[in-house]
């Protein structure tokens, strides 16, 4: 019988930032997870008193991409009482980091405001600075506003490291509904990727012993199913449907929390992905390239791949890599060397051990090219 999803029983700059993985082999791992989430409909005005027992009467740094400023920077400012000082984000590197560090002299906490690379910025800021960080995500395009890991350029490595999750996220739905409609559709593909993420870490289980987690890959199996099941609906971006995309994509970063590593939202899918930022930079968001290496990855472990791609063309998410601007042999490249990223990660990209030829065939067979 033709397998249609997971196996049931699971439904150098700032290095010093990054952290050993915990010893999950030896039986024990660590578990961080955020302190409380408000989600609703308004809470951005909430913000002031949802922050108040870390912050205290300290400066507040807020960092920010000059958009997300101009957008929503009279409300906030509104909602805190604190001294404030915003830091322009303008990419997610190491020098914004400094940056937001340098902001942070004397300050209670660090809020991170906006799509990923605020997000990111904020956090691996306020992890170097031993500081509580807040996230309030403006838009839902990938799961870095709950996780406990972060992804910058400039480091020595392509993959997220692991730093701290948010003490709290804020998310107010009335703002993160009115962003664009691409972002929505990209964290959408975040969330499909968990399908092939969590199939992966069982396949690593099997053949290498490593440490799997039921009940986290359960999670991230679920934040799956709410693009994969409702695509139509989700698709359509009214209120109701991004309160569950948020949500979900919360719940993906509190499954890695759960699991100590990123392994239950992270798996082959990322791995094409993160190559793929070698080879074409700028080649669209990340949530839009896991999106379409889960295409292909799922056809690699045997489950309904053309679901996968359904849900995400009813999402208006890419399919193909034309709509990212990647040509044939870029996407080619990153099949075959993409376990390079990390070769200690067990994926079905270890098992199968691509070639051009094989790369390419798969690729077509799934229209990604």
């Amino acid at each position: 019988m033709k397998r249609t999803g997971i196996d049931r029983e699971s439904t150098g700059a700032l290095k010093s930032v990054a952290r050993s993985s915990p010893n999950v082999d030896q039986g024990y791992h660590l578990m961080e997870l955020p302190t409380k989430i408000l989600i609703g409909q308004g809470v951005l005005a909430k913000l002031g008193d949802f922050m108040e027992e870390s912050s205290g009467s300290k400066k507040v740094v807020i960092a920010a991409g000059a958009n997300v400023a101009a957008k929503v920077k009279e409300a906030v400012d509104s909602a805190l009482k604190n001294e404030r000082t915003w830091v322009e984000v303008q990419a997610a590197d190491t020098k914004n980091v400094e940056s937001v560090i340098r902001a942070g002299a004397d300050s209670g906490c660090i809020v991170g405001v906006g799509g990923g690379k605020s997000v990111d910025v904020g956090k691996l800021a306020a992890f170097k600075m031993r500081l509580p960080f807040y996230s309030v995500p403006t838009s839902a395009s990938h799961d870095g506003i709950a996780s406990p890991f972060a992804s910058l350029k400039g480091l020595d490595r392509p993959y997220s490291i692991m730093a701290k999750p948010p003490v709290g996220i804020l998310a107010d739905i009335d703002v993160i509904a009115s962003a664009p409609r691409r972002l929505l559709a990209s964290g959408c593909g975040d969330l499909v990727s968990k399908l092939t993420a969590v199939n992966d870490w069982q396949l690593a289980h099997r053949v290498t012993g490593e440490y799997y987690g039921g009940y986290s890959a359960s999670l991230a199996l679920m934040s799956a199913d709410v693009v994969l099941g409702r695509s139509r609906m989700i698709g359509k971006f009214g209120l109701e449907s991004v309160r569950d995309l948020v949500e979900a994509l919360i719940s993906t970063g509190v499954a890695a929390g759960i699991a100590g590593s990123s392994r239950p939202c992270s798996g082959s899918e990322h791995l094409f992905s993160h190559y793929l930022d070698l080879v074409a930079p700028d080649s669209g968001l990340h949530g839009e390239k896991c999106g379409i290496g889960t295409i292909m990855m799922s056809k690699l472990q045997g489950i309904d791949w053309r679901r996968v791609r359904s849900a995400l063309k009813n999402v208006g998410a890419p399919v193909e890599a034309s709509q990212l601007g990647v040509d044939d042999s870029m996407v080619v490249e990153s099949l075959v060397k993409a376990s390079s990223i990390r070769p200690e990660r067990y994926t079905i990209l270890s098992r199968k051990k691509l070639n051009s030829r094989t790369a390419k065939t798969l690729a077509k067979s799934t229209g990604v090219i």
